[in-house]
């Protein structure tokens, strides 16, 4: 009996050893904050116009933890060791409303209420079908947004393309390289809602 109760003791120990040694933690990512200077001021009630940034859409392959790498023309691969700090779509909705807040200074820039309400604001909504790396040493950003006015009426649909370079090698430098992509549709959709006022 006391053989057994020792055996027992024995693998007890080599299970929680195993457990201890799983293999390094992964490192975690955040979008990078936008490349252009904040403005001295937030918009606030008195601005002039009001936006809504619902979250983004995304492709079913970007709604993982792990970063996303294109390795050939047809071959995805998720990262088990470089992953997001925090959902995708919750920091693409985040950075892109703080992004158009400083490229549209008259407009109050919110996210969509809990109970959906839109308080006589246009809303803008997003579908992410490319946000990775590529194997060529590309971070690619893709997709398209729709721009509605306060009567639900479509007054833009347009798609967004954009390839930037990566510095160097590594996932710093891709995450990076995808913060400047999403600088660059900021960029688009502020100078389209800008030609329509």
């Amino acid at each position: 009996m006391t053989v057994i109760k020792g055996l027992g003791a024995v693998l007890a120990v080599l299970w929680l050893t195993g457990c201890a040694a799983s293999g390094p933690a992964a490192t975690r990512y955040t979008l990078p904050g936008d490349a252009m200077e904040a403005p001295d001021r937030i918009a606030g009630a008195e601005a002039g116009h009001r936006l809504v940034v619902a979250q983004p859409r995304l492709a079913r392959f970007l709604e993982v933890e792990g970063l996303v790498l294109q390795l050939d023309d047809i071959t995805l691969n998720e990262a088990s060791q470089h992953q997001w700090a925090e959902p995708l779509g919750l920091q693409l909705e985040r950075g892109l409303r703080e992004r158009l807040a400083a490229r549209l200074p008259d407009t109050r820039v919110t996210g969509e209420d809990v109970d959906g309400r839109r308080d006589d604001a246009a809303t803008l909504r997003l579908e992410v079908d490319r946000f990775h790396g590529r194997h060529d040493g590309q971070a690619v950003v893709g997709g398209q947004w729709q721009l509605r006015d306060t009567e639900g009426s479509l007054l833009v649909l347009s798609p967004f393309a954009i390839e930037v370079p990566l510095a160097e090698d590594g996932y710093p430098a891709m995450v990076r390289a995808l913060g400047r992509g999403w600088d660059r549709v900021a960029d688009e959709i502020a100078g389209e809602i800008k030609r329509l006022r």
